[in-house]
């Protein structure tokens, strides 16, 4: 027996039928929003104030130190290794490194923004993938690709609208005219 559960989707007024399994499936969906925003966020404030498991108190941002320079600079292997190795510590990298960090895990935990954020977690990610070609473990797949994918399907589903602020987000004009917003 399925049993379905009425509801409104932002999109329109009609009301939905929603299986069990639908159900199950937005809520999954919404767990990984929050489990990959946490990876981002916490990453941003792991560099930026030195917690001690990636980036240890020394070279904490606020204290002077890169968030680019000792992955870059030491990290980086493969066909972009010059590439990264001569951006590494610049100040404009760490910025727009921190930046992104800190926009995209705040926007897939509020659920506001969630295409944009997949697109810029996304292209950060497959940059991180590049920064190490090949990847240790495999010749071609690892975690920042897996990642990657994962932030397209969120993007695909509207997974904000569950747990997050999506649906009052999509409601806001300017997300209502330009959908990339959403």
């Amino acid at each position: 027996m399925t049993a379905t559960i009425k509801r409104t989707t932002a999109e329109t007024t009609a009301p939905v039928t929603e299986t069990r399994r639908e159900r199950a499936t937005r809520y999954l969906l919404a767990g990984l929003r929050l489990a990959l925003g946490w990876v981002f966020l916490w990453a941003f404030l792991d560099k930026l104030f030195g917690l001690g498991l990636a980036t240890e108190a020394k070279n904490a941002w606020l204290d002077g130190g890169s968030p680019t320079k000792g992955f870059l600079s030491f990290g980086a292997t493969g066909p972009f290794q010059d590439f990264y190795q001569g951006i590494a510590g610049a100040a404009w990298a760490d910025w727009l490194f921190m930046i992104g960090l800190a926009a995209i895990g705040t926007a897939l935990i509020l659920g506001i923004g969630v295409r944009v954020a997949a697109a810029a977690g996304g292209l950060l990610l497959v940059m991180m993938w590049t920064a190490v070609l090949p990847p240790e473990n495999n010749p071609f797949m690892d975690d920042h690709l897996i990642y990657a994918a994962v932030l397209a399907v969120l993007a695909l589903v509207n997974a904000g609208d569950t747990w997050g602020l999506g649906r009052m987000w999509a409601r806001l004009p300017i997300v209502q005219r330009y959908g990339w917003l959403r």
